[in-house]
């Protein structure tokens, strides 16, 4: 299975609630059909760069999130459909990190030694 990386701009609520249920939900779609979620990293609430509009709302403020996980491409189609009809969702990403360990954990450091 391949390694993805995706990034969450998400609308920022009073109530942590919302930003919770939306994780739970991307983490419960890559687990369900067999996938990995390997971490998941929380950046805090953050003014936007720009103004952003998504579903019909203008946004300054977001909350920024990433999920590291393994699945297959079929599952990462319909986590992709889903992004895009959750009304929570301002923006998001998908980045390929590799198909293979060796792609991932990159070269061994060599060691000198010095006499």
């Amino acid at each position: 299975m391949p390694f993805y990386q995706m990034l969450c701009i998400a609308a920022h609520y009073p109530e942590y609630r919302h930003i919770k249920d939306l994780v739970r939900l991307c983490a419960k779609h890559v687990m369900e059909p067999g996938g990995v979620v390997r971490s998941i990293d929380y950046y805090g609430t953050r003014t936007l760069p720009q103004r952003m509009h998504r579903h019909a709302q203008y946004f300054t403020t977001g909350d920024y999130w990433t999920m590291h996980f393994d699945t297959n491409p079929a599952t990462l189609r319909e986590l992709n459909r889903m992004m895009r009809q959750d009304p929570r969702v301002i923006r998001w990403t998908m980045l390929k990190l590799g198909d293979k360990v060796d792609q991932i954990t990159g070269p061994k450091a060599k060691t000198i030694s010095i006499d």
